[in-house]
This record gives structure tokens, sequence and C-alpha cells, in this order.
């Protein structure tokens, strides 16, 4: 069903050795629109965000997980949202892995420096956050967390999306990741990949008509 086309080291076998057990894990990740998805979330309104990063499921299994995505996220200048709040509806979308259209898994906001408050300084002031969403139904199990990524405008603004936002938060949100980060004894060795072909450029069928560049970033991540 699914060609090796898009597939970053497909053929590659990763292994994880976690004390005594071995971890096996094969894909990266499966092209969501090979499987009748998307590469724009549903934002509403017939509008999406770009699915802009994806952190490959050939990552230590243990980032892949709720709690990992999060300890990641802040080792990288994320956080939960202010006061674990979130206001607006939570978006959706088709991986091509025969869930269909599947609500967000978290959403995670630039922290300032502090990952205990400084998601409500993002959330007054504005910044970069991502909304994170993961391929593991059974026509296309890769665990790879694929990344709606986006810089706004503060709440004055209604948090809309600045000029450019989803390059520049998908930018920044790389440079803040790739080599040696750490955060609550974890450390973390990410590599960066950038991949086209997955996600159409311009602003069609994108969430404030903001048009973008069509490369997603694929993260590697090794717990260290």
């Amino acid at each position: 069903m699914y060609s090796a086309k898009g597939i970053f080291s497909a053929a590659l076998v990763s292994f994880f050795g976690l004390g005594s057990a071995l971890y096996v894990r094969g894909v990266a990740y499966y092209d969501p629109t090979a499987g009748g998805g998307s590469m724009l979330d549903n934002a509403g309104d017939g509008y999406g965000e770009p699915l802009n990063v994806i952190v490959s499921g050939l990552s230590s299994p243990n980032v892949l997980t709720d709690d990992g995505i999060v300890n990641y996220a802040r080792a990288i200048g994320f956080s939960i949202e202010c006061l674990g709040i979130h206001l607006g509806n939570p978006q959706s979308a088709n991986l091509g892995d025969g869930n269909g259209w599947v609500n967000q898994t978290i959403e995670l906001r630039e922290d300032y420096g502090d990952a205990n408050v400084g998601t409500c300084l993002e959330s007054a002031i504005g910044g970069n956050h991502f909304r994170v969403y993961r391929q593991n139904g059974a026509a296309a199990d890769s665990g790879a967390l694929f990344l709606a990524v986006s810089k706004e405008e503060p709440a004055t603004d209604n948090h809309d999306i600045v000029s450019d936002g989803y390059d520049i938060g998908r930018d920044e949100l790389v440079a803040g990741a790739v080599g040696q980060t750490s955060f609550g004894g974890v450390s973390y060795s990410t590599t960066a990949q950038n991949i086209t072909g997955l996600l159409a450029a311009g602003s069609t069928g994108v969430n404030h008509d903001i048009s973008q560049d069509g490369i997603v970033t694929l993260l590697t991540v090794t717990i260290v």
C-alpha cells in the first residue's frame, strides 16, 4: 500500500537498548497522503495548518510517548499550556494510518526559559507553539509524531499566526532542538533533515492564507 517514496531511512532498522531489552523500529514515518490523509490538519472552515515537523519513529521509543514528548519539549524550550488550560477548540489530523481524523494529542507552547509558568507569558505576548499528532493506526503504524508548528501573535491579536509564521515557527523549533539538550535528568541528541515532496508549497488550503515553503523537517531524537 505504501511505497518507499517520501520515507526517510524507511529501509533502515534502528536498535535501541534499554536495560536488557532490545527495541526494533524500521520506519521513520509514512506519507499520510498515501493512505488518504493530509499534510494539513483541520483548523475548521475548510482550512488547516501545515504538519511541518515530524519526530521520527526511529527516535528513542521513550521520546514518542505522551510524557516523553512533553519532557523533550521542555528540553527545547516549550512546555504545557498555562496552568494546563487550553482555550479554543482542538484541531484534528488524518495521518493516513486508518484512524481517520483524530484530535491533537497535546498542544505545547514556548516557555521563555521557565518550564513551569513561562507559557503564560507566551499566551499573553505570543510566540512559538505546536500541536502533536501520533501516527499509530493499523494501516501505517510508524509511531512518528507529526507537529503543526507556528509562531503566533499576542492574545490582543487573537493569537493569529504572524506573517510567514509557519516557516518561522518550524525553523525556530528546529534551531532549538538540533544537537544536545536535556531536561528532568534526560539528555537528548537530535539530528534534522529537511524533506520535500510531502507538503505542497504555497497557501492553498492553509489557515489564515499564509504561504509556506513546503519543507517538512524530520527530527530523529535519541536519548543518550
